[in-house]
Order: structure tokens, then sequence, then C-alpha cells
């Protein structure tokens, strides 16, 4: 073939594929564009605020400034299986997304072959034929399709590298939660064990206080079934503290066994919690994020699906050496090559392609409400941490206050069991059991604070940026 042949087969190629696109594109391929009023100012509810500062934007370490909880979220983030199930998901996404871009080029292969063939009736007749030759195909991207198909999985990759974002704050978040649990547990069996080492004094004053028939034999047997109430929750406090200790071992990806830990009252998180705009959880939550692009790559397979409507140019070409003899293998005359152009118009296929347009846009309507959704949850998350903190500190300073009056109602009235006929010891056991429940109760509340502070940090999109 001269070259002249093979420029007037590409000059015709390239009109043709010109006025194809003039004509149709257009129609085909569709821009991604962000669905608009997703995360108006009450997405918040009450909380709304035009301040952009967010306590996301803030790193862990300076949130969780416990050294040990420190180590303890490094552990978790280099060896949990979670965070290495999303690294693995991530390079399976990388390597569809350099299948697809290889696509837009053409592929080539190089082949051999030896053709040895007999002729005639007594195969007298010997024909062979050496070839070693290359080919190259490439489908031109008139409607986009392997251009949308690239999109589609560069969102896909961008999804896993959300995914694994989200699996780190939420990782990060499960961690200090548990470890917050498992400091509240020690206090409130610190709390039990100081209680009945008191009650067991309180045995041994009422015994006196017996003997010199101040009080009843009763009095002594209800001071004894007092102690041994408190006493009997201790075990259930240490299976508690042993559970919590096991489940931070599966965060950590490490057999169970005892965790190295600070105290409650070591606990703290001095820090202005702001909450910034609604809209920067569309930059800030990692499943926010992940939601979105997963609706992006539905819309760009639904691109490709309408490329499915249209004609597919493909050309091909192939040259090589050909020859009968060995000898003359790699001589001018052995040269060959050709180029081909075509066309193909679906036309049995219009059925197959309609439903498979339906699917497409069926996905994209399901993962645009569930991008609404997934951001609407994120909402909800982030007023209820909010709203959850501030009950945490009313319940703290109203609880304080409680614990006060009740360790001078436990005081008042053992003096008054010693000196007066009109209190009894069910006074001083009324007394008692309220002033343990308050202490044990003022544990859970600084729980609560402490944990609504890493919903709300989780919420915001906290915990994956440096």
């Amino acid at each position: 073939m001269k070259p002249t042949d093979i420029s007037k087969i590409i000059n015709t190629g390239m009109l043709v594929i010109a006025v194809m696109f003039a004509c149709s594109c257009s129609r085909v391929f569709q821009p991604y564009i962000q669905p608009e009023n997703l995360a108006d100012k009450m997405l918040y509810r009450n909380s709304s605020t035009d301040d952009s500062a967010s306590i996301a934007e803030i790193p862990w370490k300076d949130i969780f400034t416990d050294p040990l909880l420190q180590e303890l979220i490094k552990e978790a983030l280099d060896n949990s299986p979670d965070m290495q199930i999303a690294v693995a998901r991530i390079k399976k996404a990388e390597a569809n997304l350099k299948q697809s871009g290889a696509a837009l080029f053409p592929s080539f292969d190089v082949n051999a072959d030896t053709t040895l063939q007999r002729t005639g009736i007594d195969d007298s007749t010997t024909t062979e034929r050496y070839e070693l030759y290359g080919s190259a195909v490439w489908e031109a991207d008139i409607w986009g399709k392997l251009s949308s198909t690239k999109r589609a999985n560069l969102a896909a990759f961008l999804e896993s590298e959300a995914y694994k974002r989200a699996v780190q704050t939420q990782l990060i978040a499960d961690i200090a939660n548990t470890y917050y649990r498992l400091v509240a547990y020690d206090a409130q069996l610190r709390i039990t064990e100081q209680t009945v080492e008191n009650r067991q004094e309180s045995v041994e004053t009422i015994k006196l206080l017996k003997e010199n028939n101040v009080v009843t034999g009763a009095a002594v047997v209800q001071s004894q079934a007092n102690r041994y109430s408190t006493e009997v929750s201790i075990p259930d406090l240490k299976q508690y503290i042993y559970e919590t200790e096991n489940s931070l071992c599966i965060l950590l990806g490490r057999n169970p066994g005892p965790i190295a830990r600070s105290s409650l009252e070591a606990e703290h998180i001095d820090l202005d919690l702001n909450i910034g705009v609604p809209v920067q959880l569309l930059a800030n939550r990692p499943d926010v994020q992940e939601a979105e692009y997963r609706l992006k790559y539905y819309f760009e397979m639904t691109n490709v699906a309408r490329a499915y409507f249209y004609p597919e140019l493909t050309l091909a070409a192939q040259g090589g050496l050909s020859s009968e003899n060995i000898s003359d293998f790699f001589d001018a005359a052995s040269v060959f090559g050709n180029i081909m152009a075509g066309l193909t118009q679906p036309v049995f296929s219009q059925g197959k392609n309609e439903q498979r347009l339906k699917v497409a846009q069926a996905n994209q309507a399901e993962y645009l409400a569930a991008f609404k959704r997934t951001l609407l949850m994120a909402g909800e998350e982030v007023c209820n941490a909010l709203f959850d903190y501030q009950a945490a500190a009313e319940k703290i300073s109203i609880r304080s206050n409680q614990i006060t009056y009740l360790e001078k109602s436990v005081e008042y009235t053992k003096e008054l069991l010693k000196y007066t006929s009109s209190t009894n010891y069910t006074d001083v056991l009324t007394s008692e059991q309220s002033l343990l429940s308050a202490q044990i109760s003022s544990v859970s509340d600084r729980l609560q604070q402490l944990q609504a502070v890493v919903s709300l940090y989780r919420s915001l999109g906290g915990g994956w940026k440096e």
C-alpha cells in the first residue's frame, strides 16, 4: 500500500469522526455537576453558624493529648485489619483505573508463524511460509465511552481513598471511645472498692453502737447486707474491664490482653467545639465524599450506556515480513503492510442498549438519593453530638451539687444515729445508697461528655488530616 493511499484513508476517517462528533457528542456525554442546595444552614438544626472554623481541621494528636491513647491510635492505624482492607481496596481501584486508561491507546500484538502445506494427490507439492508481523487496533473514542469509563474508574479510585479516610476516622473514634469507657470502668471500680471499705468501717461502728445499746441487732445485720450489696457489683465491673480490653485489642489488630492506660481524671479536651458551616461536610467528611464519588461513578456509567447507541469506529494496521524461503526472509520483497478502518452501527442491540441505559439511570438516581441521605445523616450526627456534649456538661454541674449534699446527708445521719433515737439505720442506708449511685453516675456523665467530643469530631469529618 502506498503512503498516499494510507493518507487518504486516515484523512477520510478523521473527517467522518469530526462530523459525527460535532453532530452527536453533545447529546452523549454529560459533564458531572454537583447537586445544588445539599448543605443549607439548617442542616445542623438550631446550631447554625457563619463561622467557618471547625474542629475537623485539627489533627487528631491535638484532640487526643493522652500519650497512651495516642500510642494506641498509632498502633491501630498501622495494624488494624480494617485499615488493611481499605488499602487493598485502593490498590484494586488503582489497577482498574490504569486498565481503563490503557483502553484509550492502541493495542499492539507481535506474532510469528510458520506454515507447512502439502498439496497434490500424493502430497508431492510442499509449500512453506514464514511470517513475522505486528498488528495494532485502536477504537476511536468518538462518543466518549472510553473516557467516561476512565472517569468512572477514577471516581471509584477516589471513592476507595475516601473509604480509607472514613475507616480511619471511625477507627480513631472507636479507639478513643473504647479507651474512655475503659478508664470510666476503672473509676467506677475504684469508687465501689472504696465504698466497700467505708461500709466495712460502718459495720464495725454499728457493732460498737449495738454494744452500747444505741442501735438494735437489726441495724448490724442491715449494715452487713449494705456492705455486700455494694461488693457484689465488683465482679461485674471487673468483667466489663476485661471484655473492654479485649474489644480494644481487636481494634488494634493484636491478641487479647491488658491495655496500658491512664485515669479518667487525667482526660481533658480543652478546645472550643467549633462546628463550622454545613457545606464543609462535603470537603471534610470522608463518608460524604465516598457517597459523592459513588454517585459520580454511576453518572459516568450512564454516559457509557448512552454511547452504546452510536457506531464504533475502529482502525487496524498490520505490517511485517512474509516469505516462502527463510533465506529471503529479510529481503525488501518480504515486507508487507495494510491499514483498515471499520464503522460498526448497532442494529439488533437496540433493546439491550435501552435496558442498559435504564439500569444505569436507575443506579444514578439511587446513589443520588444515597448521597443526599448520607449528608442528612451527617448533619443529624453533628447536632446530636453537640447537644449530647451540652447535656453532659449540664449534668456534671448539677451532679456535683447533688454529691456534695449527699455526702453531707450521709455524715449527718451517721452522727444523728449516735445521739438521737429519732434516726435509725434505714436513714443511713438510704443516704449511702443514694451517694454511691450519684458517684457512679458522675463517672457516666464524664464519659458521656468525652464521648460526645469524640462523636462531634468524627461527625464533622475530623481524624484523617495531618
